[in-house]
């Protein structure tokens, strides 16, 4: 069974576009990267997959379930974490852990207690009183708590320091491990790269590109960096151009025959061709679309 599975998603906000015809598939078990700049579409897309907004067409299955019919239903069964988590002013980081579980009608005291104290949280604060990072943290020990079989995270890390962060996804590779889907939507590529087997990247509210993380990673794309000019070659192909002191450095998805060609008709005094990091192949499909 498919933990998501869309077909033509498509949400508009009267006339402005919110996703366009997005169709998504998940397996279970999965760790699935979410990818995109900020207002690409991420948010809408997981907000429509819970049914907090309606879609405007297509449609959507969490866990097997209609996302139009069964919302109460998929809802229990997720552990979501919106990009800005809110909370009630004046209640204690205990208080709100424990309505959280009260909702999903499950006994978390332990595991909160876990969680709570691997991510280094005082849960005897009030809510009001924290930093953005410890009201992070207060929202992932509510994703968390309850250990569901899926995950929807969206933009899960910001404001978490580094060690933070890493220790939040060790907490994710350990519930993978044990069988749970995670969905998380980001725009920090190394993290994707790093912990996620299947990533999809959108822009402009559409899906450019799905697939497994490496696969992604051989797009026939080069890093070409030539020494002892700034000229930047004016074929089809060039993308995501950087310039330093004397060099120029780009990503090349065109013919390696017309790159020869063109090179044989600028000056230059050195070249190098390497295969690109996979943090600059997503990059180049975020600028896939430009000039």
């Amino acid at each position: 069974m498919k933990a998501i599975k869309t077909e033509n998603l498509t949400k508009f906000y009267g006339k402005a576009r919110g996703i366009i015809d997005v169709n998504l598939s998940v397996e279970e078990g999965d760790f699935y990267g979410f990818i995109g700049p900020n207002g690409a579409g991420k948010s809408t897309t997981i907000r429509t997959l819970l049914g907090l907004i309606s879609p405007t067409r297509g449609s959507a299955e969490v866990l097997g379930k209609s996302i139009r019919e069964n919302r109460i239903e998929i809802l229990s069964q997720v552990g979501y974490l919106p990009s800005e988590a809110v909370f009630y002013n004046g209640m204690r980081v205990r208080d709100i852990l424990n309505y959280s579980a009260r909702l999903h009608k499950a006994d978390c005291k332990n595991e909160a207690k876990r969680l709570c104290d691997r991510l280094e949280l005082d849960t005897s604060r009030r809510v009001d009183e924290l930093s953005l990072g410890n009201r992070k943290k207060v929202g992932i020990v509510c994703a968390l708590q309850h250990k569901p079989r899926l995950y929807i995270l969206d933009e899960p890390t910001s404001g978490l320091d580094p060690l933070m962060q890493r220790e939040f996804y060790e907490l994710l590779t350990e519930r993978n491990k044990e069988g749970a889907t995670i969905f998380l939507s980001s725009h920090i590529l190394s993290d994707i790269s790093r912990y996620c087997k299947h990533a999809g990247v959108i822009r402009d509210g559409e899906l450019l590109v799905a697939d497994s993380v490496e696969k992604l990673g051989h797009t026939g794309v080069k890093r070409v960096t030539l020494q002892g000019t700034e000229k930047i070659p004016q074929i089809e192909g060039v993308k995501s151009v950087t310039k330093e002191k004397g060099s120029v450095t780009f990503l090349y998805s065109g013919n390696p025959k017309d790159l020869l060609s063109y090179l044989t008709n600028i000056p230059f005094e050195d070249f190098t061709v390497t295969d690109p990091d996979l943090d600059e192949i997503f990059m180049h499909y975020y600028a896939k679309e430009e000039n």
